[in-house]
């Protein structure tokens, strides 16, 4: 049944299917997999070791039905695993970098504004591009508060969620920010609330479609990529399998 190439993609909810989104775009023939560790959603809180574990556990899985590379699209599991991965597994590994370095770059005010998880900003990675633009860049960064449940229920739009993303917001902004990258696969999902309340003045940076073009480049190279005869999606999770399907109709429209 799994005979053909697949590409495997997990989060720990329902965000990673921003990237499922941008990865389709550029390669609309694969087969693709997708796990949603909602069971554990969200990651931002949880310790590093339960992250690799889970990890470990759903790249096994995703194995066992034919995945030939996988997209942790999780910007914290990324920081917190996939070194381990690509030392246990033969398979090609994409993870998520917060877009700092093209925030730095595009940025006329002298001043980024970063959105992530705790455990993101926390991560080696992130502190390492952080560093590696803060002697000519200012960065300022907030935890997007209650961001990842908005988007699991489905929540974009409306009071609530305006309030919530306000709250986060209010820093970035007051710093002076004029580029904002957006460190979490959720926050994607919510891009229409963030520009009504910071205006055209303020750009948002979503690193899904470099993750895509990444991820075709990898498959490109070790000559992964086919066109599957019965190209689409498995949906899996370790939470409710309908509330899954629900969302990823109401999030990619399919």
């Amino acid at each position: 049944m799994y005979d053909m190439a697949t590409i495997g993609i997990m989060d720990s909810g329902v965000g990673g299917l921003s990237v499922y989104r941008e990865i389709r775009k550029l390669l609309p023939s694969e087969r693709y997999v997708y796990f949603s560790d909602s069971a554990n959603c969200p990651y931002g809180e949880k310790k590093p070791e339960f992250i690799r574990d889970r990890c470990r556990e759903i790249t096994g899985m995703m194995l066992s039905r034919g995945a030939s590379a996988m997209v942790i699209a999780c910007n914290t599991a990324t920081a917190a695993a996939i070194t381990t991965l690509r030392s246990e597994f033969s398979i090609p590994f994409i993870g998520m970098e917060p877009a700092v370095k093209p925030a730095a770059l595009g940025t006329r005010a002298g001043v980024i504004g970063v959105l992530a998880t705790a455990g993101t900003l926390k991560g080696s990675n992130y502190l390492k591009l952080k560093h590696g633009v803060e002697d000519d860049i200012k960065v300022v960064e907030h935890v997007g508060a209650g961001f990842v449940e908005l988007v699991e229920r489905g929540e974009l739009s409306g009071p609530a969620a305006e309030e919530t993303v306000k709250r986060s917001l209010r820093p970035l902004i007051a710093a002076g920010a004029d580029i904002i990258v957006l460190g979490c696969t959720h926050y994607p999902f919510l891009l229409p609330v963030l520009r009504k309340i910071t205006g055209p003045g303020v750009r948002f940076i979503d690193p899904a479609p470099a993750v895509a073009r990444h991820l075709r480049d990898i498959l490109r190279q070790k000559n992964i990529a086919m066109d599957d005869p019965d190209p689409g999606i498995e949906l899996l999770t370790s939470g409710d399998q309908r509330q899954l399907e629900n969302s990823f109709r109401h999030l990619i429209g399919q």
